[in-house]
């Protein structure tokens, strides 16, 4: 349990719970690890979203390894809840997902760009030129796909 340099003195500084909700900081309160007092806005934004009864509840219930990584949970989630009160952090996951689609979409435009200059590039370069041309290029106004297997198909 973390403990503020005034509380190993004996003036006990109430934690930022203790100091919204207007009460005696104990030495064994539950949230003084997890909200200490120069931090007031992450307690603030948990019990307004939660309640400070619940989230008491929810910390005697988790093993004490446990309720930092949950404090950091409730914390982002308030967070969340007070930006975007509907959705919440289902709305910051849907928001990234769609990123994420429309990156993907950009990325295989892209691919598919690359592919078609470099069909461009293998069509125009020297060494397309086919023997029956005595080396010359031949006057195809399309050229042969490599992925083509029936010839006469630009013919």
């Amino acid at each position: 349990m973390k403990e503020s340099s005034s509380r190993k003195q004996g003036a006990p500084a109430p934690c930022a719970a203790c100091k919204l909700l207007r009460r005696r900081c104990a030495e064994d309160c539950v949230f003084a690890p997890y909200f200490p007092a120069d931090e007031p806005h992450k307690f603030a934004s948990v019990h307004k979203v939660f309640g400070a009864s619940n989230v008491n509840k929810m910390l005697q219930e988790l093993p004490e390894h446990q309720r930092g990584d949950a404090v950091s949970s409730m914390v982002y989630e308030a967070n969340a809840r007070v930006r975007d009160p509907v959705y919440g952090c289902v709305g910051a996951i849907s928001s990234l997902q769609q990123q994420i689609d429309s990156l993907q979409t950009q990325l295989a435009l892209a691919q598919a760009e690359v592919v078609h200059m470099r069909m461009r590039q293998y069509s125009s370069s020297p060494d397309c030129a086919s023997p029956s041309t005595g080396g010359r290029r031949s006057r195809s106004h399309h050229p042969k796909s490599p992925y083509n297997m029936d010839d006469s198909f630009w013919s």
